[in-house]
This record gives structure tokens, sequence and C-alpha cells, in this order.
């Protein structure tokens, strides 16, 4: 069954249940919206369901800033009120309020 709700916002914190990165969730997919070949690429008994949402975040670990795309499966939120220190952050959202950041471009 497809789920059609989003559990996570756009702004909000999110970490990672297995890996050590955090992010912001920047834009969300209803379902897996990613190539075969991303998908293939994670080990076979570590695929999460397609049917399910995935999130885009601006993504930090101790050593470095990327964009993950995440199952919302295996996130949890972030309650930390640490910022994200991810160099796109202002580009998208204005400063941390209340533990999440607001939206300040008008997203499709």
């Amino acid at each position: 069954m497809l789920k059609t709700r989003a559990k996570y916002s756009l702004g909000q914190i999110v970490r990672h249940r297995k890996h050590p990165f955090r992010g912001v969730v920047f834009d969300v997919d209803a379902m897996f919206s990613n190539t075969e070949e991303w998908y293939d690429a994670i080990p076979e008994d570590s695929r999460p369901q397609k049917d399910q949402p995935f999130y885009h975040l601006l993504a930090e670990n101790d050593q470095s800033y990327y964009v993950a795309y995440v199952s919302e499966q295996n996130l949890i939120a972030d309650y930390s009120g640490e910022p994200v220190s991810h160099p796109d952050v202002p580009e998208f959202f204005g400063d941390l309020e209340d533990g999440q950041y607001p939206l300040h471009v008008q997203m499709n």
C-alpha cells in the first residue's frame, strides 16, 4: 500500500537510523524516484521498500557535507536543537527557529 503522507517536513532536521549523519529535509518524493543503478548499489538485505516517501537532505557527518537520498524508514527526527552546518542551508532556509529551518525560497 502506498503511503501518501510524508512524516518529515521541509526544513526539519533528521538523522539516519543506522549511519552517523544528519541533515535538513529540502525535498520529498512520495515514493522512490532515483535510478535503478542507485537502488541496486544498496546491499540487498538493506534495501528499503520503494513505496514510501524518500527525502533529499542537506547532510553532514564528521568528515563532509553532501546531499543524501534516504527512505523514511531509515530516518528519525533530530531534536538536539543543534544547527546543521551544511554550506547550502542558507540558500534554501532562514535561520534555525525552534529546532527547524523556515523555508525562504519557493519550491516546486
